[in-house]
C-alpha cells in the first residue's frame, strides 16, 4: 500500500472498480438486480478500499451486499452462489507481510476469475481511470435502499450447510483430544469457533494473543502458517501450557489451513500442505463412502495443483475415483470444478500444496474454516481407534506409496535476472528447446519436460502442452528417469522462486530414509546447477 499506480491505495481502488462495474453492466444481464457481493479483512484500509468500491456499485444503481464486518474470504464465493450475484470483491492480501492489501474478484460461477475475464477487465480499468465523483461518496452507500448487510444471513445459511458435512457428532463430543487454535492476527476466531460448535466439539484453546484482527501482525515476523514453526510458535508454547496435542492455524483471511500435532516423544510434528492433502483426501473419501454406501465412485472426483503432491492420483487408481490436475492456483481448480459439476459430476475435494483445501463444492475456493472442522473431526475419528494424525498419514503411504516431498523457495527482487535464469534453462545447449538432459553429471538423467511459459512439453504430439500456458509467468516442470518431479515457478504475489519436488515410490518400497536422502540429493543437484544461486545472487529461504 502506498502512492502511485504500482501500489494498493484510493485511487488505484476507485479505478479498478469504475473498470469492473462498468465490465460488468456491458456483459451481464440483470447486473443491477444481481447485485456483487463484497468483503474485506482487518488488514490497514480493507474496510476503506470495500466501502469505495461498493460506492461505485451503488452510483451506477447496481445492488450491493457489503458485510458489515471482516470476513473469512471464503464467505465471497459462497455468497456469490447463495445470492446469485454477478461477481464478488474481497479485499485481502492473505497472509503477505502488514504493508500489503489486494483486490481479489470471482465471477458469477462462484469462481476466482480467469481468462478472457482478466484481460477485458484489465482493458475496462484502463479506459476508465479518470475517477467519477460520485466513486468517492462512501457515507451514501450504507443509506441507500441498494445495499444490504448479508453477514447474519451467510453465517446462518455457511454453518448450516457445514453441520450437515460432519459425520460423527459424537464421536466429536466425546473426545478426549485438546485442540488448541490460532487466526494469526487475522479474522478466523468467530468463524472456527461457530464450525467447532456445529460439529459437536468442544471450544479449543485460543492463542489469546493472535486471537483479534490486528493489521500489525505484532507476534509473528511473517502472518503466514506455510512458513512453519516460526509461525506457530506461539501456539505450541499455549498448547504445552494446556496438554492440548493438536494445533489448528489459519492465515489471516482464513482461507488457508495449517496443523501440527504432539508427538510421543514430545516434539511437534508440523504437516507440510501435501501431507495434510493426502489426510484430507483420505477423510473426504472416507465421508463420501459412509454417506453413499451403494454408489460407486466413477462420477467423483477430486483436483489437485500440478505442484502439489500426486498422492490423490495413487488414491485414485485404487480406489477407482477420478484425479485431475491443473496449474497453480485455486481459481484453476474452482472454475474445473464448475465444469465438471456441469457435466453431472461431483468434485469431494481439491487442494494444493501451499495449505490450500476444498472440501466439497459448497465453496469454490480454499476455505481454512471448513478444513479445520474437518481435521478436528479427522483427529477425534482417529483418537477412537488409537490412531494419531501422523500415524494415519503413514497408514496411508504404507497403503499408496511414499510420497516424499521438498518444498522451498529463493528470493529474487530483479525481474531480469529472473528471466535470465529460465531463459538459460531453455537454451541450455546454446539453442532453443534444449533443456537440461541430466544433473550431477548424468548421475541422473531428465525423460520430461514441460514449459507452461512457453507450451513446449516433450512427452506430449508435436511438443505441445496440455495444460493452459501463462507467457506472464515461469514455469518449468522436470520428470527424472527415477521417477522425480520437480517444477521451478515464478510466484504471483511475492519476490520468489519456488521449487516443487516429488518423489513417488510403489507401495512396496517401504525405505523411506533411502527414498529422502535421494530427494534430498537432486533438489540440491537441481537448485545449484539450474538455479545458481551465488551467480545470481539469489537470498535463500533461512535468511
Amino acid at each position: 500500500m502506498g502512492p502511485g499506480y504500482s501500489q494498493m491505495n484510493d485511487l488505484v481502488i476507485v479505478q479498478t472498480g469504475q473498470g469492473l462495474s462498468k465490465y460488468l453492466i456491458d456483459v451481464v444481464l440483470n447486473l443491477t438486480v444481481k447485485g456483487v457481493i463484497i468483503g474485506y479483512d482487518g488488514r490497514h484500509c480493507s474496510k476503506r478500499f470495500a466501502e469505495l468500491t461498493a460506492a461505485i456499485f451503488t452510483a451506477k444503481s447496481v445492488k450491493v451486499y457489503l458485510f458489515s464486518k471482516v470476513i473469512p474470504t471464503p464467505f465471497i464465493p459462497y455468497g456469490i452462489l447463495k445470492y446469485k450475484c454477478a461477481a464478488g470483491i474481497m479485499i485481502t492480501a492473505s497472509h503477505n507481510p502488514k504493508d500489503d492489501n489486494g483486490y481479489k474478484v470471482y465471477w458469477e460461477n462462484g469462481a476466482q476469475i480467469i481468462s478472457p475475464q482478466d484481460k477485458k477487465i484489465q482493458k475496462y480499468i484502463l479506459e476508465n481511470l479518470k475517477p467519477v465523483e460520485s466513486s468517492w461518496n462512501v457515507t451514501e452507500v450504507y443509506s441507500s435502499s441498494l445495499y444490504k448487510d448479508p453477514w447474519s444471513d451467510i453465517m446462518k445459511s455457511y454453518f448450516h450447510d457445514l453441520r450437515q458435512t460432519v459425520l460423527y457428532p459424537e464421536v466429536n463430543r466425546n473426545t478426549i483430544l485438546k485442540f488448541t487454535y490460532t487466526p494469526m492476527h487475522g479474522v478466523g476466531y468467530e468463524y472456527m469457533s461457530a464450525a467447532f460448535n456445529v460439529a459437536n466439539l468442544k471450544p479449543f484453546i485460543i492463542v489469546e494473543q493472535q486471537k483479534l484482527p490486528d493489521p500489525e501482525f505484532p507476534t509473528v515476523t511473517f502472518p503466514n502458517p506455510e512458513e512453519g514453526k516460526s509461525a506457530l510458535n506461539l501456539s505450541i508454547k499455549v498448547a504445552n501450557e494446556n496438554s492440548s496435542s493438536v494445533i489448528i492455524a489459519n492465515d489471516p483471511d482464513a482461507d488457508r489451513l495449517a496443523c501440527a500435532t504432539k508427538m510421543k516423544n514430545g516434539e511437534w510434528y508440523i504437516f507440510s500442505g501435501n501431507e495434510l492433502g493426502a489426510l484430507l483426501g483420505w477423510w473426504m473419501m472416507h465421508m463420501y463412502q459412509v454417506q453413499h454406501p451403494d454408489t460407486d465412485f466413477s462420477h467423483v472426483y477430486m483436483l489437485a495443483s500440478t505442484v502439489s503432491s500426486k498422492i490423490l492420483a495413487s488414491m485414485a487408481k485404487q480406489e477407482g475415483f477420478n484425479f485431475e490436475e491443473t496449474l497453480t492456483g485455486f481459481k484453476w481448480m474452482g472454475n474445473r470444478t464448475v465444469e465438471l459439476k456441469k457435466a453431472g459430476k461431483e468434485v469431494i475435494f481439491a487442494y494444493e500444496e501451499a495449505i490450500g483445501f476444498m472440501c466439497g463444492s459448497n465453496v469454490l475456493d480454499k476455505d481454512g474454516i471448513s478444513a479445520g472442522m474437518h481435521v478436528a473431526e479427522l483427529s477425534a475419528y482417529l483418537e477412537t481407534m488409537g490412531f494419531t494424525l501422523c500415524e494415519k498419514l503413514d497408514e496411508i503411504y504404507a497403503q499408496y506409496g511414499h510420497h516424499i516431498s521438498k518444498n522451498s523457495y529463493l528470493i529474487c527482487h530483479e525481474s531480469d535476472t529472473i528471466k535470465i535464469i529460465f531463459e538459460r534453462l531453455r537454451n541450455y545447449a546454446g539453442k532453443p528447446n534444449t533443456y537440461p538432459r541430466s544433473i550431477l553429471d548424468g548421475k541422473y538423467s531428465i525423460v520430461g519436460v514441460r514449459d507452461l511459459t512457453t507450451g513446449y512439453d516433450n512427452t506430449k504430439p508435436e511438443n505441445k502442452a496440455v495444460l493452459p500456458v501463462s507467457k506472464s509467468n515461469q514455469m518449468i516442470t522436470f520428470t527424472f528417469k527415477n521417477d522425480l518431479v520437480i517444477t521451478l515457478r515464478t510466484s504471483g504475489t511475492e519476490p520468489k522462486i519456488k521449487y516443487y519436488s516429488e518423489l513417488c515410490a510403489p507401495p512396496e518400497e517401504q525405505n523411506i530414509q533411502i527414498l529422502r536422502n535421494t530427494l534430498d540429493e537432486m533438489v540440491s543437484a537441481v537448485v545449484v546447477e539450474f538455479l545458481q544461486p551465488k551467480v545470481n545472487g539469489l537470498i535463500p529461504r533461512t535468511s
